[in-house]
């Protein structure tokens, strides 16, 4: 075979290149300010105990087939019925990663004749979600209540007479900041709408008990959660938590759920543990929010709006300078990635930093003074 049918393949990655985006594996180096294991959970001997407690009572590595075969383990069915407590929900269920919990729920929840409101810069599995779905939908303005409630008038107005349904985050992935969810559940409420909340960034880390930034929504009927278990809970897969209906609606039509070998019983087992941890260790989320108050004092005094939450952008808008940046902090042993377009907005590259209890306050501020420094030999003109 010549290489003929390869050649666009390489065409593409050639021109990614050109344009400073193409997307390399790297191994992990230096302090941790990328990852989204927060509670620094990912490697607590409390989980590694409890995987190896598993073991040796029995439970399978593999889950040997899909839910409704015979993958269908007790661990499954323990975890989900914890989850579903903890976060005061009807019923939760487990799948295999919080994007396909989030393709899944806006693929097969709204029907055909329904309309999904989707703030623009939602997870990308939200977007994948809304464009396999059947429902029609839209993209509202960041984080703006109004925007919602007018694309739905418009849309009612239009002679639209299905259920609407809104999908936002919490608490958004790239700027850090938080979804106005009490206007946006007293909109819904005089809509008569579905609400579903990703809360991937949350769990774990904000509300009682780290239960999210919804947690005073959940339990409602109209209200689906998404809690990601791969970042703060330092495991991996996704809870999907919403009233019972729905979730069995879920188990019925869901392909992504009905066709897909389940999540390892291990993993449901690691996954119940962080739950239990976040109500046993409540001091783990104190010490990070003290980084966020630190972290916050330090960029605001060198002139950048702190987020108030574990996810600090800093946005560079060049793309060939906020990797400049990256690769200089990562070479001064700062793990601190550069994102680029198409998974932010074009002109608006930038350093995504996180806050975890892998680093401590005095990496925090070693690595805001490397920042300073490294924007100043990467100005402009510099470059």
């Amino acid at each position: 075979m010549n290489g003929a049918p390869l050649a666009s393949y390489d065409a593409t990655l050639k021109r990614l290149a050109r344009k400073d985006r193409l997307r390399t594996l790297s191994p992990r180096a230096g302090l941790d300010f990328s990852s989204n294991d927060y509670l620094g959970l990912a490697s607590s001997r409390r989980l590694g105990d409890a995987v190896v407690t598993a073991i040796a009572r029995g439970t399978p590595v593999g889950a040997t087939g899909s839910r409704l075969l015979r993958g269908n383990a007790p661990e499954h069915e323990q975890l989900e019925a914890d989850a579903a407590a903890f976060f005061g929900a009807d019923r939760a269920l487990f799948f295999g990663s919080g994007y396909i919990a989030n393709f899944a729920l806006l693929s097969a929840l709204p029907q055909k004749g329904d309309l999904l409101v989707l703030d623009e810069l939602a997870h990308a599995s939200m977007h994948e979600g809304a464009q396999a779905g059947r429902a029609q939908f839209v993209l509202a303005a960041h984080n703006d209540a109004t925007a919602v409630e007018d694309a739905i008038t418009r849309w009612r107005a239009a002679g639209g007479m299905g259920c609407v349904w809104i999908a936002v985050e919490s608490l958004y992935s790239m700027d850090g900041d938080c979804a106005p969810l009490e206007s946006l559940v007293a909109l819904a409420d005089r809509h008569g709408a579905f609400i579903v909340i990703d809360e991937a960034h949350s769990t774990g880390v904000w509300g009682p008990d780290g239960r999210g930034l919804a947690a005073a929504f959940e339990g409602r009927d109209n209200i689906v959660a998404l809690h990601t278990c791969g970042k703060a809970l330092g495991a991996s897969g996704g809870l999907v938590t919403g009233p019972r209906t729905l979730c069995e609606y879920l188990i019925n039509r869901c392909r992504p759920f009905i066709y897909a070998t389940a999540p390892s019983p291990l993993m449901a087992v690691v996954a119940r543990e962080a739950l239990a941890m976040l109500a046993d260790e409540p001091m783990r989320r104190v010490q990070l929010h003290e980084r966020v108050a630190s972290a916050g004092q330090l960029v605001n005094r060198w002139g950048v709006t702190p987020s108030g939450s574990q996810i600090q952008p800093l946005v560079i808008g060049d793309v060939r300078r906020t990797m400049a940046v990256a690769a200089r902090l990562q070479a001064r042993g700062f793990d601190i990635r550069g994102i680029r377009p198409p998974t932010v907005p074009e002109g608006t590259s930038r350093l995504r930093i996180s806050l975890t209890l892998n680093i401590g306050e005095a990496d925090i501020s070693a690595m805001v003074e490397a920042l300073v420094e490294v924007l100043a030999q990467t100005s402009p003109e510099a470059i």
